[in-house]
């Protein structure tokens, strides 16, 4: 889908109902490692039920006061934004979109958002990415650089301009 620049992009928290929803984004997330393994789509929901609760438990846990947000394109559920701001650093913890959103300027969006928010707090800001996260380059527009990898993980920094 092109993008469209008129799409309204909101936030608003994740609530209990969202579960469902957050499970299928999370999936969406992981559907190039889940296309490597000869399971069956029950053990395939089981393994991201186990996963997405696992991870859940330690954002909740290591990010206390950090926003869990579902991402709103036209009042529609598109994604979500997981985001822990600090003292002296915003942690982007997770930038999750839905295929079907993707490739629109969304993710731009939130990530313009964010690095703003965070210059005028005189935050910089992280996000670790998988090494073959295509979305890589789109960090690196926004001025982001490689601060650590270690083959499997990047750690991308963006620091304001001083």
């Amino acid at each position: 889908m092109e993008p469209n620049k008129n799409e309204k992009v909101e936030l608003r928290p994740v609530t209990a109902a969202d579960r469902n929803f957050l499970l299928g984004v999370y999936e969406a997330s992981r559907s190039v490692e889940l296309q490597l393994v000869d399971w069956d789509e029950q053990t395939k929901l089981a393994f991201i039920a186990h996963q997405f609760d696992a991870q859940d438990a330690h954002y909740r846990e290591h990010y206390p006061g950090a926003g869990f947000d579902i991402v709103l394109v036209d009042g529609r559920p598109a994604g979500r934004l997981y985001l822990y701001n600090g003292e002296r650093q915003t942690a982007i913890m997770d930038l999750t979109l839905l295929p079907e959103f993707r490739g629109r300027g969304i993710g731009s969006k939130l990530i313009r958002k964010i690095i703003d928010e965070a210059g005028t707090a005189g935050r910089s800001v992280r996000i670790f990415l998988e090494s073959f996260n295509p979305y890589h380059r789109v960090f690196e527009k926004f001025g982001f650089e490689i601060a650590e990898d270690d083959g499997v993980t990047r750690r991308y920094e963006w620091r304001a301009a001083s």
